[in-house]
């Protein structure tokens, strides 16, 4: 038995009554219930970093618009299934502001947040063309979405990108393309979890091959603006969010409400189409609905079946929260630097212990600190190292469930409080004293 900060005897039979025969394959869901259930038995603080949960308060001009309109009565009514036109509008303006790119009103679709936005996204996807059944993810990614595939009876491919950055992304991307499966790819930026950003040339190589082959591109920005080492906060101003929307009119934007203004409590998102491809028809949605076009399929047949629609109130938070940041008198960006803050304190920490840094470069320039990043210790695999840190009363999650073929593991900074800096700093000592190097 060692001598660990969380009881051992306690830790290890939880974990055994799990019956994970692999715990580095154990879920966000299952590890957060796992940490808690310690944190009960044990009256131990846990520090969690396992789950991808915004650490801020809620952006203040959102809900303040969100409870003007239930006092306004709004929550008797239904939601319009294309959305609110004040949303529309300003998504629409926040697009431009922030991406320089022109997307119409029209085409900026309410989501109960973007898990629902790349669900229906991959659901009208994988329907518009005969023999294109198939996903492709530039991994590493967020776990669930590829749970999403599993359960609409999807098939994908993935690979990962970490030695395929630069020029090479574009041969390994066209190598899966060139098979004909592929309806669409994804992939986020920033990413989620190595917080590396794929650069404007390796977008505009990956907007190539896709308009080579047809492929719908999905572009997950859930972690919008987020590279603090721009500037990319100022509205119609460069330096913009780096996008694939520069490079080729075939792709969905997912943008959250959750990380970039806090409101993940309310699930409110925008999918945006491009003009061109909410238009578009395809043979296989017209055999399947008898009419319409990618982007009236999108909302009145898939939308309309899995939720008749967005929280109403919480359009009208977003709208605010869009048209202050277009405006000028809401910086965003400001708000969700303390990410960066944390995770620069809390590499130290681990590296001055023995940890290293996954992915510790993007590119040629050293990985930006952000709402992720990635931890590996010599000698132990993710699976290894994600176990035994749950007995230091440290939480996150395997590498190896993002699609990563790193040994490592996921670490968030969003539930960082500042007297644990110092809890970690002594617990990874004792972590040091039982794992020498």
């Amino acid at each position: 038995m060692k001598n660990t900060p969380v009881d051992y005897n306690i830790t290890k039979e939880v974990i055994d009554s799990y019956g994970l025969p692999d715990f580095g394959k154990a879920t966000i869901r299952e590890v957060v219930a796992i940490a808690s259930q310690l944190e009960q038995a044990t009256q131990t603080e846990f520090i969690h970093m396992e789950m991808g949960v915004p650490g801020l308060k809620p952006a203040q001009v959102g809900v303040d618009a969100e409870i003007q309109a239930l006092r306004n009565g709004i929550a008797s009514v239904y939601p319009n299934i294309n959305g609110s036109p004040e949303l529309k509008a300003e998504a629409s303006r926040f697009i431009k502001a922030f991406l320089n790119v022109d997307v119409d009103a029209e085409c900026c679709v309410p989501v109960t947040g973007s898990m629902q936005g790349t669900y229906a996204s991959f659901l009208t996807c994988g329907q518009c063309a005969a023999g294109k059944d198939t996903i492709l993810f530039i991994d590493p990614g967020f776990p669930v979405q590829k749970q999403q595939i599993v359960v609409m009876g999807y098939k994908y491919e993935s690979f990962d990108v970490y030695e395929y950055r630069g020029e090479s992304v574009a041969s390994k991307v066209e190598e899966y393309l060139s098979k004909g499966n592929i309806a669409a790819i994804i992939y986020s930026n920033p990413n989620n979890p190595a917080w590396f950003c794929l650069t404007e040339n390796e977008l505009q190589a990956i907007a190539a091959i896709a308009g080579k082959y047809d492929t719908i591109i999905i572009e997950d920005l859930a972690y919008f603006a987020m590279d603090f080492r721009k500037e990319l906060g100022k509205p119609f101003e460069a330096p913009y969010q780096s996008t694939v929307a520069h490079y080729t009119d075939n792709y969905i934007l997912q943008i959250s409400g959750s990380k970039a203004f806090s409101y993940a409590g309310q699930r409110i998102g925008i999918t945006a189409i491009s003009n061109k491809l909410y238009h578009r028809v395809y043979p296989g949605l017209t055999e399947r609905y008898g009419g319409g076009t990618f982007g009236t399929v999108y909302i009145h047949r898939v939308l309309y079946a899995l939720s008749s629609g967005t929280n109403h109130s919480a359009q009208f938070a977003l709208a605010a929260m869009f048209k202050a940041a277009s405006d000028g008198t809401f910086d965003f960006v400001s708000e969700v630097q303390e990410y960066g803050r944390r995770a620069k304190k809390l590499k130290k920490i681990f590296t001055d212990h023995g940890f290293k840094i996954v992915y510790d470069h993007d590119l040629d320039e050293p990985i930006a600190d952000g709402f992720y990043f990635t931890i590996s210790y010599p000698g132990m695999s993710g699976s290894e190292l994600m176990k035994e840190l749950i007995y230091y009363g440290v939480s996150a999650i395997s590498l190896g469930t993002t699609g990563s073929n790193q040994e490592g593991l996921r670490a968030c900074t969003s539930f960082i409080k500042e007297h644990q800096y110092e809890l970690l700093n002594e617990r990874l000592y004792i972590f040091n004293e039982n794992h020498p190097l």
